[in-house]
């Protein structure tokens, strides 16, 4: 089996073991963070009705001139206080934050760390 597809395996083994326990909802929704090579989105989510509330992207148009020429990390801080800010203006100040199987370093991280300076609380 090549490489890839055991990482991947792992981390969507990863993701069912995360996503037994951590549960959003509308006091306190989930925010759940996908990574891909180019591109990280954030997703915050009211598991008791199954509805996205906020998300932001770096592909997003607004975004992405301003992601295209920053790097990796700095791109998921954009994305991290943009969607904080929309949070905060749905007056949504707690959540659960969803790291999604990935390992709590580099892009998540700084998104993570970016959205508690924009006044989240997680």
């Amino acid at each position: 089996m090549k490489s890839y597809i055991k990482r991947r395996e792992g981390r969507i083994r990863r993701k069912k073991s995360i996503r037994k326990k951590i549960r959003g909802t509308t006091a306190r929704p989930r925010m759940s963070v996908f990574r891909s090579s180019k591109h990280i989105y954030a997703q915050v989510i009211d598991d008791t009705q199954g509805v996205t509330l906020v998300s932001a992207s770096s592909l997003e148009p607004e975004l992405r001139e301003k992601c295209a020429s920053l790097s990796g990390k700095d791109a998921a801080k954009e994305v991290g206080l943009e969607v904080g800010k929309r949070c905060l203006a749905k007056a949504i100040d707690k959540v659960v934050f969803d790291r999604n199987g990935f390992i709590f370093h580099g892009r998540v991280k700084a998104l993570a760390d970016a959205a508690r300076e924009s006044g989240l609380d997680f």
